[in-house]
């Protein structure tokens, strides 16, 4: 199926379809971000951010994470390539681990990619640090706000329950990892 981009945002563009039956689907689009576990299993802690959002107009908790690709002309350029998806996230998901959370990541698992919905694509890619060590401070971009610390596996659970992580399909995610033995 051709796609006809019909809007384009810096964030979104509005994508139509023609189906084989005749009819236009029309989707949102927006580049993939992407979410990590890193979690302390000698002390049964997770590390959380606590991040300022716009949209909430308050303060988020939050797994340390961010876009895949800055722009959708990088993503447009990615996905005419057919570049490998999940190794670019996973690329992403080791450098925002360093930015947003003071983590040098060594090694990291691919757990699952949440998919928002059929007419809104925006893929998150959700991986476990695996092995990894504490750096001394955060590199944050301009503008950000995000401090990060650690929480017991029972804090977590109960700000997912308490509602205090506003990302729920990542919440939940979490939530599924923390009741999993060994992680999912």
């Amino acid at each position: 199926m051709s796609e006809k981009i019909i809007a384009r945002g810096k964030i979104f563009e509005l994508v139509q379809t023609e189906q084989p039956d005749g009819r236009l689907f029309e989707m949102a689009r927006r580049a993939p971000g992407v979410r990590v576990i890193i979690a302390d299993f000698l002390n049964k802690k997770v590390l959380l951010t606590r991040e300022y959002r716009n949209e909430l107009s308050a303060y988020d908790y939050r797994l340390p994470g961010g876009k895949v690709f800055d722009t959708l002309d990088e993503f447009a350029e990615f996905r005419r390539a057919k570049g490998d998806i999940k190794q670019a996230a996973h690329q992403k998901a080791i450098a925002e681990s360093r930015e947003e959370a003071a983590i040098a990541v060594d090694e990291i698992a691919y757990i699952t990619t949440s998919k928002l919905g059929a007419t809104v694509e925006w893929d998150l890619y959700i991986f476990e640090a695996k092995s990894w060590k504490v750096l001394d401070s955060q590199s944050l971009e301009i503008g950000e706000d995000i401090t990060h610390e650690w929480y017991s596996f029972v804090d977590v659970e109960q700000k997912i329950m308490q509602g205090s992580m506003q990302e729920e399909r990542v919440a939940m995610i979490l939530l599924r990892w923390l009741k999993s033995p060994g992680g999912l």
